[in-house]
């Protein structure tokens, strides 16, 4: 890995290693690329190194300019397609119909709605018989998450998870996307440390969790879009 550090590159190595093996022992692997920071990452270590699995990503109709800006330079640095799915028109209409334009503010569960409509939907038809999907996801960015395993079995959606990028550091993201000079997202550079739907992400401000940009309205358990379940986290102890 040319230009990283030591450490980094052995990480980043490893990473590579882990994702070969799924294709080894689950074939047909696919990687749900979210546009985030942590996806440059995964998009430059699979389409340098373990192009047989395929990357998708998911429009859900109300994403940022810079996300297709994004979207198109990708295409171009690697001149490949990155395969989007869509939500079903039909499906949207309704849930628009019913709620509102913006409805999903109204509620956890209208919100909740909303991302399955727009967006668990068209995942589970992305990951329909595969045998499993990659996620970005890393234990940094929440209590939730930093309960994930590196290979898990996704009961939601009949196949395996699998996270290799889990104990990587914000800082190992950003080191590797300057000293491969990789695209992202321009919001990065304006205080959006995660990016998703416009209405739903905002930056956040000095000393705020990282997560608190997303559906800012909500409490912050219910802060997940549904394609990675929330995990329980251990019970509290009352002298604690």
């Amino acid at each position: 890995m040319s230009n990283l550090s030591k450490s980094l590159g052995e990480r980043a190595e490893r990473c590579v290693a882990q994702l070969r093996e799924s294709v080894s022992e689950f074939k047909n692997v696919c990687y749900a690329n979210s546009l985030g920071a942590e996806s440059m990452v995964l998009t430059d270590l699979i389409w340098g190194s373990v192009p047989e699995i395929e990357i998708f990503s998911i429009d859900t109709g109300r994403l940022y300019p810079e996300t297709y800006e994004l979207i198109e330079r990708l295409q171009k640095r690697y001149g490949r397609a990155l395969r989007i799915y869509y939500p079903e028109a039909s499906d949207v209409e309704d849930w628009v119909g019913k709620n509102g334009i913006n409805g999903f503010r109204d509620g956890v569960n209208q919100r909740h709605g909303c991302c399955s409509v727009r967006k668990v939907e068209p995942f589970r038809r992305a990951v329909a018989g595969r045998g499993a999907w990659v996620s970005g996801i890393r234990r940094g960015q929440s209590a939730g998450r930093a309960l994930a395993a590196p290979v898990a079995w996704d009961a939601a959606y009949g196949l395996h998870k699998i996270s290799p990028l889990l104990d990587w550091s914000e800082d190992d993201i950003w080191e590797y996307i300057r000293k491969k000079r990789l695209p992202y997202n321009s919001l990065h550079d304006s205080g959006f440390p995660s990016i998703g739907c416009a209405p739903c992400t905002r930056a956040v401000q000095p000393g705020e969790d990282k997560r608190a940009g997303r559906w800012w309205w909500e409490r912050g358990e219910s802060r997940e879009c549904g394609l990675h379940p929330r995990q329980a986290l251990p019970a509290r102890s009352k002298t604690s």
